[in-house]
């Protein structure tokens, strides 16, 4: 994808990473420690950990053609380089999504909460099925929400670095510190 109404794509695909990215692990932190945000929002954030999980290489894309189009600088080389690693934190956020997900959905059809705790009445016999991803399990809900803290903190981190190192490869020496003496704050 090169451009979209006369503008690069890439400057504009990249605010929609900038911000769903970044959403979809803070989604993923709250589903994995807190049971009425998981009920809530587990299967939104798996979709849109899904759709940011796609749109990270039509991003990256843009953002070569783009590159390709700009006089080469090192800023714009590390900026290309660290945009290469987006796809590498956005993979694992939305893995966990998808299996905070499916526990949270195995645990309602077991009759219990993805959280650990046992559900249903006292008395009951409920027929047993196989239940993947361990939904009952207070441990592997202990090591998800760990994975999910790295993993969203991660996500966070490198979106701060590659959106920095994209602002600084786009406006290094492109403004003056000083007002041009023009406009409301010129004169």
């Amino acid at each position: 994808m090169g451009s979209v109404n006369g503008l690069p794509a890439h400057i504009l695909l990249v605010h929609a990473i900038v911000v769903l990215l970044p959403l979809a692990a803070l989604l993923l932190v709250l589903c994995a420690v807190w049971p009425a945000a998981r009920r809530r929002f587990a299967g939104p954030n798996a979709l849109l950990s899904l759709v940011v999980l796609a749109l990270v290489p039509v991003t990256t894309s843009a953002g070569e053609w783009l590159e390709h189009r700009l006089p080469g600088t090192p800023l714009l080389e590390e900026h290309a380089e660290l945009g290469d690693t987006a796809i590498w934190v956005a993979i694992p956020v939305a893995l966990l999504a998808l299996v905070i997900w499916w526990r949270h959905r195995e645990a309602g059809a077991a009759g219990g909460s993805a959280d650990g705790s046992a559900g249903g009445s006292a008395g009951t016999t409920a027929v047993r099925q196989r239940a993947y991803l361990a939904p009952l399990s207070r441990t592997v809900t202990r090591v998800i929400i760990v994975l999910a803290v790295v993993v969203a903190g991660s996500a966070g981190y490198d979106t701060y670095r590659i959106g920095d190192s994209g602002a600084k490869a786009a406006w290094t020496g492109n403004f003056s510190p000083t007002p041009t003496g023009e406009g409301p704050d010129g004169d």
